[in-house]
């Protein structure tokens, strides 16, 4: 049996702790606490440490997904959750001010990260806000330097959407340079 870790990041209100929730056979554990600063106008709780939940998979291999925290001051776990990481699954809220200026934020924060595993993308709350269409984000993935990635709308609450994302990533992989 084998044992692989994804990570899921991305800002605030993406839906980390939703999609690793929802595509977690067992009851995930969450570091969640009272918003304190202005996170409070966008949900009454946050991720302050990570979330985590697992998948088995049909050969009895295991797939650990951790969520980070979206809040940058808690970016020293960003780190320490990446260790050891096959992947990125990177969310972002569509209906954020300036979503790709966060995705462009997230990449240069985990791009050492991305740049030895793999990383796809996941855009949530396409249906608060239509754009930035997915070929924008494409655009700009394009424009960093990151080429062919999957990028998919997502809803993180439904697990045949996270599941989706978890393949797309693994599905880049290189089996080489992962051995």
């Amino acid at each position: 049996m084998s044992h692989y870790k994804i990570i899921f990041a991305g800002p605030v209100g993406a839906g980390k702790t939703t999609a690793v929730t929802a595509a977690s056979d067992i009851p995930p554990v969450r570091t969640d606490a009272a918003a304190s600063d202005e996170v409070r106008e966008l949900k009454p709780n946050t991720t302050v440490a990570m979330d985590y939940g697992a998948m088995k998979l049909a050969d009895g291999s295991t797939i650990h997904l951790y969520g980070t925290p979206g809040q940058q001051r808690f970016d020293f776990m960003w780190e320490i959750l990446t260790e050891g990481g096959i992947a990125l699954i990177l969310l972002i809220d569509n209906s954020r001010g300036d979503p790709l200026k966060e995705l462009r934020f997230y990449l240069g924060a985990f791009s050492g990260f991305i740049r030895k595993t793999a990383v796809a993308i996941g855009v949530t709350h396409v249906d608060l806000a239509a754009t930035p269409s997915l070929s924008d984000y494409q655009q700009e993935l394009d424009r960093a330097g990151f080429g062919c990635v999957p990028v998919f709308e997502v809803d993180a609450r439904a697990r045949r959407d996270v599941c989706l994302l978890i393949e797309a990533v693994l599905s880049v992989i290189d089996p080489v340079a992962s051995a």
